[in-house]
């Protein structure tokens, strides 16, 4: 947004370049955190949220990688890289809209009998649990959390 600003555009571009998601550090990460993790058993459901699968361009990582540390994590079987309906002001402005999306979301990942779902926005976190019933939704972090033995 600030690349034509001459005042402001080197500055941007450092802040750009210096600025990662949370998981572009799982693979450095994993080799240290493995002996650590005790994952807990049954599947875990993840929902790829639009922000890193369509604004970022990250595919794969967190689901890569939390394989990688012994956790049971899946998408669900069909439509995983839809929107779950949250989509910033979305669910506020349209929410009869969001709250199909919403639905359809969580049929597909419920379909995967998971012991909990997680994301990685908080977004599509807080829309999801407000459907998910019983299972609960979180970050991923929050679960790579909770295995982590402490050190």
């Amino acid at each position: 947004m600030l690349r034509g600003d001459p005042a402001y555009a080197e500055k941007a571009a450092r802040v750009s370049a210096l600025t990662k998601d949370l998981s572009e550090l799982l693979p450095e990460l994993v080799p240290a955190l493995k002996p650590r993790v005790t994952a807990p058993q049954g599947v875990i459901a993840y929902h790829p949220p639009c922000t890193l699968q369509h604004g970022q361009k990250l595919r794969g990582g967190v689901e890569t990688h939390l394989r990688a540390l012994g956790f049971d994590i899946r998408v669900a079987p069909s439509e995983s890289h839809l929107c779950c309906g949250s989509a910033g002001t979305y669910s506020v402005l349209q929410p009869e809209l969001a709250y199909q999306l919403r639905d359809r979301k969580l049929g597909h990942l419920q379909q995967l009998q998971p012991s909990a779902i997680v994301s990685a926005n908080i977004g599509c976190i807080t829309h999801l649990q407000s459907g998910s019933g019983p299972t609960p939704v979180r970050h991923w972090v929050e679960l790579l959390d909770a295995a982590l033995a402490p050190a």
